[in-house]
């Protein structure tokens, strides 16, 4: 007995060994507590957790394997990969559904996001160009860069989805700034995106899209229509107090005052159960993933998993603060989900599957001396 004990022992150490341990235990403990709220949030309703937990398991799946391919196989495969998930955006522009666009791509069993493909693709792409260039980058290297983040950018506000556009560049944007491009150029991006706001008001920007604005700016204006959400979410955050009025016992949610209480919203019920302790605890792993994923960049031995692995983490740390922002009424509603507690399932496979490749950074890195 105590031989096939150690024989599992040892199959078990060679198949995750490539998985990293206090980043994957920080993980496990986002989901476990993202399950349970979502378990709350749902009405006790085990349809939710256990859907969720079957998404949780597709993404970790995706997460070890991609940990398993070493950078150097990752970057050769990067500019098809890249390619790849363009197309499926110019897809969802013809056949794609949704409430606000077409965002989503109906495929029977399941609905698919092509979009969140690029949360990876992209900052593989641009880190894989700036890794062939000269650093820190030069003018012709910025357009350069700046085509291959704006291109999946500007197809997927098309669709519309300004959220998910945001934080697709984003990313991009962060491999740039990690590769040394100086802060005034994006000082100088933002004046410009400043520059042509008036233009997008008038021409781009959808109705709905305004209403998220204005109501950002003044939701006590309509507090029974576009106000409602991030009013009686604040509310929520307020009524948590330090400890929370305990699991299962959030007013706002269960009367369903929060709305989208188990997606976008779900942060607001999470601070309503379980108070500042509870979100102070979940801010705390988040911020230990976040700072996980740029200690394996710092300590990666080539430019293009430096950069990679940097990019993932910052953007993982955007999604925090947009989503944060967002139902504590600091941002605009933009429909971002928080990482690993809103219920759903491509924005869970792709970030598990972007965490997989930081691992892969971390488990394949050559030793000093090889």
């Amino acid at each position: 007995m105590s031989a096939i004990l150690r024989w599992l022992y040892g199959l078990a150490v060679h198949f995750l060994r490539t998985l990293d341990a206090p980043l994957m235990a920080a993980l496990l403990a986002l989901m476990a507590i993202g399950l349970a709220v979502l378990y709350s949030a749902g009405g006790g309703s085990p349809t939710l957790v256990m859907a969720q937990g079957a998404r949780f398991a597709v993404g970790m799946g995706a997460m070890w394997a991609l940990s398993r391919v070493p950078p150097t196989q990752l970057r050769n495969w990067t500019p098809l990969v890249y390619a790849f998930t363009l197309i499926p955006l110019l897809v969802v522009l013809v056949v794609g559904e949704g409430k606000h666009g077409n965002h989503w791509i109906n495929l029977g069993v399941f609905y698919f996001q092509p979009a969140e493909l690029l949360k990876l693709s992209l900052p593989m792409m641009v880190a894989w160009y700036l890794n062939t260039q000269p650093l820190p980058p030069r003018l012709n290297v910025v357009l350069v860069a700046g085509v291959i983040i704006g291109v999946p950018t500007l197809l997927i506000l098309k669709q519309p989805d300004f959220g998910t556009a945001m934080l697709v560049a984003s990313s991009g944007a962060f491999a740039l700034y990690l590769a040394g491009l100086p802060w005034w150029w994006f000082g100088l991006a933002f004046g410009g995106v400043a520059a042509i706001a008036p233009v997008a008001w008038f021409w781009l920007l959808r109705p709905y899209q305004k209403d998220r604005i204005l109501t950002f700016l003044n939701p006590e204006s309509d507090p029974l229509g576009t106000g409602w959400n991030i009013i009686q979410s604040k509310i929520a955050i307020g009524g948590g107090g330090f400890t929370g009025k305990g699991w299962g016992e959030g007013s706002q949610s269960h009367l369903n005052y929060i709305p989208e209480h188990t997606t976008d919203f779900i942060f607001a019920v999470l601070s309503e159960e379980f108070g500042w302790v509870g979100v102070a605890t979940v801010l705390a792993l988040y911020l230990f993933v976040v700072g996980r994923c740029l200690w394996i960049a710092a300590d990666a031995r080539d430019g293009y998993s430096r950069l990679l692995a940097g990019a993932l983490g910052l953007a993982f740390c955007v999604y925090v603060i947009v989503n944060g922002g967002m139902i504590s009424g600091l941002l605009p509603v933009v429909g971002v989900p928080m990482p690993l507690l809103s219920y759903g399932g491509t924005s869970a496979v792709s970030l598990l599957a972007g965490l997989g490749v930081v691992m892969a950074v971390r488990a394949h890195r050559p030793v000093h001396g090889r």
